[in-house]
């Protein structure tokens, strides 16, 4: 019991030191307005790395994304290079309070709870839990540090941590476009 007490308690400090302060980002352009960018049919190809930086797979997503009101809503269709399609569907709304349209909500089916956004200058950073499903069928609740960077009115850059108890097991690389 102590030696798990030991281990968590060095995750979370190894955790907490790699965590980057979204504000650095407040004076890059152009400036990232979610309901502008998020709207319309998006593209992105991507590949996701294992913790040894070796190319598991690959996959390009089709993202529908619009707005009703103050909610948004991405629709994406994933075909990975295995031939595994997946599909998943955000719901994205300004947290609670927030008039200046830098902080977010997101859920999803495969979200554990809400992913929590924050926007300053061209960048997006998400953070959530999401419920993995591996090929053998077993769920692995793993957690996410998830940074997009408008390059463009129609380029974004997406690098994705994923963690498991603190610990890194891989990155998905994502290059969105707005078609």
């Amino acid at each position: 019991m102590f030696i798990r007490a030991c281990l968590a308690a060095l995750a979370l400090l190894l955790a907490s030191c790699s965590t980057v302060d979204p504000q650095v980002y407040r004076n890059e352009k152009p400036a990232l307005d979610m309901k502008r960018y998020f709207n319309g049919t998006l593209e992105g190809h991507g590949m996701f790395q294992d913790r040894s930086g070796q190319v598991q797979r690959r996959f390009v997503v089709t993202i529908k994304a619009s707005w009703v009101g103050d909610v948004g809503t991405l629709d994406e269709d994933f075909v990975w290079s295995d031939g595994k399609r997946e599909k998943r569907v955000w719901t994205l709304r300004q947290a609670p309070g927030d008039a200046t349209g830098t902080r977010w909500v997101g859920t999803a089916a495969d979200v554990v709870g809400e992913a929590r956004g924050i926007v300053s200058g061209n960048a997006l950073n998400w953070t959530y839990t999401f419920n993995l499903q591996t090929d053998d069928g077993k769920r692995y609740e793993v957690a996410f540090d998830d940074w997009m960077f408008l390059v463009d009115d129609r380029v974004m850059l997406n690098r994705a941590v994923m963690s498991f108890y603190g610990f890194r097991v891989g990155e998905l690389f994502i290059s969105f476009r707005r078609l």
